[in-house]
């Protein structure tokens, strides 16, 4: 099978700052740029049997391979649950995770790093939370779009900026770590019951690695957290009782919180 490279290309109409940007994209992620010459990103991904990221003016965007939509960085969902916290209210995820300020998580499914950006929140600057995506390209245009998003909105904007990417395997990274690294590790390995949050989350479907849990994943996870491992699943999925995770059971959810503590 045909190896899918990853190539670097610019806005239809590239300024000094689109081509600047191409240049770091191409040198963060050891790709060759690729001039657009007019051409649309879908011919350019098909004649060249690649993955294309393209650096714009505002953002880069990421078009894997056979996707019609391109994957960005955005907040999404973030934004509005950090404002219900901020205003004192419930957050399921902050419930189960329990965190407090100074802790450390580690996010083994970043994403659009929602739930990320909640833990930093709570953990605050005393804190660390360092988030996981097995994808380079995701890794990047996630890493790149929390640094520079441009928003007034606070606590948001901190709350990216703190979050560590990390591009690496969930079960490699974990055995780097010595026992109790963190003092939570998070894990939300769903990708194939998607319940969308947001129209970009189908691109992120598409761009991103499909995992699954495993006994190796969990049982490293019990060992680098110091306090509790947290799961997200379907609300069906037989993990909750496989792995001996407490099921914190929300009606109206599709998806449940579980959690081990260590």
């Amino acid at each position: 099978m045909r190896e899918v490279k990853t190539i670097v290309t610019t806005a239809g109409r590239p300024d000094d700052l689109s081509l600047a940007l191409a240049a770091f994209a191409c040198q963060q992620l050891d790709a060759s740029f690729e001039p657009r010459k007019k051409r649309s990103v879908r011919k350019i991904s098909q004649e060249l049997h690649a993955h294309v990221i393209v650096a714009g003016k505002n953002r880069f965007e990421y078009y894997a391979f056979g996707a019609n939509e391109p994957f960005f960085f955005h907040p999404n969902s973030a934004a509005f649950r950090l404002k219900r916290v901020a205003r004192g209210e419930a957050e399921p995820f902050l419930e189960v995770v329990q965190l407090e300020i100074g802790d450390s998580v580690l996010d083994c499914t970043l994403g659009l790093a929602a739930d990320a950006m909640l833990a930093a929140y709570t953990v605050g600057e005393a804190g660390r939370v360092v988030g996981l995506e097995a994808n380079p390209n995701v890794a990047f245009i996630v890493k790149q779009g929390m640094q520079s998003y441009d928003t007034t909105e606070l606590p948001l904007t901190a709350c990216m900026r703190q979050i560590e990417v990390v591009h690496a395997e969930a079960i490699s990274y974990l055995k780097t770590l010595p026992d109790n690294a963190f003092d939570v590790v998070y894990m939300d390995p769903m990708f194939e019951e998607v319940i969308a949050e947001a129209n970009n989350f189908e691109a992120l479907r598409l761009a991103g690695e499909h995992v699954t849990l495993t006994d190796e994943w969990v049982s490293e996870a019990k060992r680098v957290a110091r306090k509790r491992v947290v799961l997200k699943a379907h609300f069906r999925s037989e993990w909750f009782t496989k792995y001996h995770f407490q099921q914190f059971e929300r009606t109206t959810a599709k998806f449940h919180y579980g959690v081990l503590n260590v």
